[in-house]
C-alpha cells in the first residue's frame, strides 16, 4: 500500500462552529460523519459578530467575512481543528494560510417563500412587506415582483438567524421572507416552505446550500480525514460560482446570483467531465435598470476548468454592465 492510499490515522478533532441552531446541526452532522470513520470528535461553539451586529445589513458592516472570523482565530489559536460554514457565507478569498478542505453533498439550493398570507409574491395584499437581508434577493425580487404587476409591495431588511427571522414574520413584521430552503430542510422546517423559487424564478446564491470545511493549509493530517466527505460534483459546481463572484469583488456588497447545474451524469471523481451549465444574473441595487443575466457552459472535470467557467460568466456580466464591488 502506498502512502497515499494508506488510511488516515485516528484524531481527536475539535470543531469550530457558530452557535445558532442551524450551524449547530450543521457542526454535528459533520461531527457524526467523522465519528462514524473513527474519529473523536467534540464542538467549540463561538458567538461572532455577524451573529452580534443586527440592525445593519451585511453589505454595510464588514461582508460575510463577520460571520467566520472568529471560527478562523480558534483555528489559527489551535483551540480547533476544522470549522463549519454555510459555503455561502464563506469569503471567496480566504486569507493566507487557511483553505478549504472539503465541500460535503449540496442540500437543496433554492430560494424558499415563507409566508403565513400567500404562496407567490403575486398573490400578496395590497401594500405588503416582504423581509430580505441578502441584496441578491433584492434585486431579484424587485423584477421578478415588477414582473408580477407589484410595484406596491417594499422589501425591507431582515437580520438575525434562521429561527429570529422565522419568529419576526409570526410576529406581523413582515408578510413574507425569503430564506434558504436548505437551512428549513435540515432543521425539519420544510413545512413553513409554502414555495419553492425555481432557479429561473430567483437564481440562488453561490454556494447556497453545501457546507464547506476550513482548516488550516499546515494540518495536513486533518485534510487527510477530511477528504473522504468531499463531494467532488458539488465542489466543482460552486468552484463555478464562486468563481463569478471572486471576478466582480467577492463581496457581499455584489448584487450577484450564480448556480451550476450538471447535464446528465456529473464526474465523480477528479478528472472525469461532464457538461456543466452555470446560470448568472447581476442587479443594480439602486436603481430599477434590468438585471444583467449570462448562461454558460463547458465540460468540466477539474476546480482549475470550473473557476475558468465562473470568470468567462463573469466577464459576460461585465460586458453588460455589472458593476464589482468598490475598493
Amino acid at each position: 500500500m502506498t502512502p497515499a492510499s494508506a488510511p488516515a490515522a485516528r484524531l481527536d478533532l475539535t470543531i469550530a462552529t457558530r452557535e445558532s441552531r442551524l450551524a449547530l446541526w450543521q457542526a454535528q452532522h459533520v461531527q457524526a460523519l467523522l465519528q462514524a470513520a473513527g474519529h473523536r470528535v467534540r464542538l467549540l461553539g463561538l458567538t461572532t459578530r455577524g451573529d452580534q451586529i443586527l440592525d445593519r445589513t451585511l453589505s454595510k458592516v464588514g461582508g460575510k467575512g463577520l460571520f467566520v472570523k472568529e471560527l478562523e482565530v480558534a483555528l489559527e489559536e489551535g483551540r480547533a481543528d476544522l470549522a463549519v460554514h454555510s459555503l455561502k457565507d464563506v469569503p471567496m478569498e480566504l486569507p493566507a494560510g487557511f483553505a478549504l478542505a472539503a465541500v460535503l453533498p449540496r442540500e437543496d439550493p433554492r430560494d424558499a417563500w415563507v409566508s403565513p398570507h400567500c404562496d407567490h409574491p403575486r398573490q400578496l395584499p395590497p401594500q405588503a412587506v416582504v423581509g430580505t437581508s441578502s441584496l441578491r434577493r433584492l434585486v431579484l425580487l424587485r423584477a421578478l415582483l415588477r414582473d408580477c404587476g407589484r410595484d406596491d409591495v417594499r422589501i425591507e431588511p431582515l437580520r438575525g438567524n434562521l429561527d429570529t427571522r422565522l419568529r419576526k414574520l409570526d410576529e406581523g413584521q413582515y408578510h413574507a421572507i425569503v430564506l434558504a430552503a436548505a437551512g428549513l430542510k435540515r432543521l425539519g422546517l420544510q413545512q413553513r416552505i409554502r414555495h419553492l423559487f425555481d432557479p429561473q424564478e430567483m437564481l440562488p446564491a453561490a454556494g447556497q446550500g453545501a457546507l464547506g470545511l476550513e482548516v488550516l493549509q499546515a494540518r495536513a493530517d486533518v485534510a487527510a480525514v477530511l477528504a473522504p466527505l468531499a463531494d467532488w460534483p458539488t465542489w466543482c459546481a460552486v468552484e463555478a460560482e464562486r468563481a463569478v463572484s471572486r471576478a466582480l469583488g467577492g463581496s457581499c456588497s455584489v448584487p450577484l446570483a450564480a448556480h451550476a447545474s450538471w447535464a446528465g451524469v456529473p464526474p465523480a471523481t477528479p478528472g472525469t467531465s461532464a457538461l456543466l451549465t452555470l446560470h448568472a444574473a447581476w442587479g443594480d441595487a439602486e436603481t430599477t435598470a434590468p438585471l444583467c443575466t449570462t448562461s454558460v457552459q463547458e465540460e468540466v472535470g477539474t476546480l482549475q476548468a470550473a473557476r475558468a467557467l465562473g470568470e468567462r460568466a463573469a466577464r459576460e456580466l461585465l460586458r453588460q454592465g455589472a458593476r464589482g464591488a468598490s475598493v
